[in-house]
């Protein structure tokens, strides 16, 4: 089976952001079949390809994917406006190989939602079977988060998710409330998988080089957020336990903001202008090096805004690094991986929005390494028991094998 495989975001583990299609394209490749991968380029991503671009694309074979690369500069930064034309033109070229190439099967993941169009086109035009891979719920997230509020866009951008799962044979979710939001727009459960982000276990089960940023002693409580600092992550509440500990006095719990993304500037303005000694920037790294970094972490923190859309929709890789890793999770807000986290013991959870509390936990931490280590063995036996991303790539990969055969078979 040849599969057209859609991911704006696409990133190669040399990239420093999520490689969930890299991990479930490899897998389709180890059972014998092909996959041609169109991407964009993705700041923080990492394609695999080197070689410049001819006529808006680049083409080369990554670890046995072929991956076309769209000349398609994308960034968290970026404006509003900006972004959708980016989001079209990939759409554009998507579609232009909807036509050209040689495939058997179409499979789009987002985000954004705009990445399902080619396969749509493809099911209604071309009678090929699609699968539509969901990560988060449009418009239901950027509308609870204030990003878009225009209701002519709500209502377009609604008609196209409706249209996406319609159009698909079969819906792959990530987390159970994007399950049940799938279901709640008619789709039949048999028609649904959850497959959620997985742990890249042998990324995070080598042979490491433990390090640290040289502002933080071997002494310190090292703690660290991994991800992009946008508006979505609610970043400003780790910096308010910050500022809790700095008035307790507490320097010797350190806060690391690994990442980028279009309030990183203003969260450090903040820091420098409250004098949080205790917070340490830094620019994102690869994945083996992340893998050394957090063998020198104590606790992970997989935080969010305030937004009740989250507390069940979301499956973010960060969590799954940390538990990949061993490292004891913190989480701020309610919702299934705060049950996870309280049902397998590998972590802490916090209310949202009370810097007190999360204050109080870190410090309870700092004064108990040995409990960290004993969540943090948790954390690992979790990350291997449900979320080897071997295993779940290849319930994943047998989806599209099934939705294929039924369609072979007609």
């Amino acid at each position: 089976m040849k599969i057209l495989y859609f991911h704006q975001h696409f990133s190669s583990p040399n990239g420093s952001t999520g490689i969930r299609s890299y991990g479930m394209s490899r897998c389709l490749i180890e059972r014998g079949h092909e996959v041609t991968l169109i991407c964009g380029s993705y700041l923080g991503s990492d394609t695999g390809l080197v070689g410049p671009f001819m006529n808006g694309q680049r083409r080369g074979m990554v670890d046995g994917i072929d991956v076309i690369e769209l000349e398609l500069a994308y960034a968290n930064v970026d404006g509003f406006l900006k972004r959708v034309r980016t989001f079209f033109k990939y759409v554009l070229g998507g579609l232009k190989l909807v036509f050209t190439e040689k495939y058997d099967l179409v499979f789009a993941t987002t985000t954004p939602l705009t990445a399902g169009i080619p396969g749509i086109v493809a099911r209604w035009l071309r009678n090929k079977p699609f699968i539509f891979e969901v990560r988060d719920l449009w418009p239901e997230l950027p509308k609870a988060m204030g990003v878009i509020t225009n209701p002519f866009i709500l209502g377009l951008m609604s008609m196209l998710e409706w249209v996406s799962y319609h159009s698909a044979h079969h819906v792959i979710a990530l987390s159970p409330g994007i399950a049940k939001g799938i279901e709640t727009r008619g789709i039949a459960l048999d028609k649904i998988s959850l497959v959620p982000n997985g742990c890249d276990l042998d990324i995070f089960d080598t042979e490491v080089k433990a390090w640290r940023p040289d502002a933080i002693s071997d002494t310190d409580l090292l703690v660290l957020y991994a991800g992009t600092h946008g508006i979505a992550n609610g970043l400003d509440s780790a910096l308010d336990a910050a500022s809790e500990l700095n008035s307790r006095g507490r320097r010797d719990i350190k806060f690391l903001f690994l990442g980028q993304g279009k309030l990183k500037q203003s969260l450090m303005d903040r820091a420098i202008r409250e004098g949080l000694g205790n917070v340490v920037f830094h620019d994102p790294v690869d994945k083996k090096r992340l893998a050394n970094l957090m063998a020198a972490t104590d606790v992970g923190l997989q935080i969010l805004a305030n937004i009740p859309v989250f507390y069940y929709g979301t499956s973010p890789n960060k969590f799954f690094d940390y538990i990949s890793a061993g490292v004891p999770v913190l989480n701020n807000y309610p919702g299934w991986l705060t049950e996870l986290i309280n049902d397998n013991g590998c972590g802490f959870s916090v209310p949202p929005e009370d810097p007190i509390a999360f204050a109080d936990v870190l410090e309870k931490a700092a004064g108990n390494r040995q409990d960290l280590k004993v969540k943090g063995s948790k954390a690992r036996a979790l990350a291997i028991e449900k979320f080897d991303r071997k295993i779940l790539a290849s319930r994943w990969a047998e989806n599209l094998e099934t939705v294929y055969s039924r369609r072979v078979e007609k």
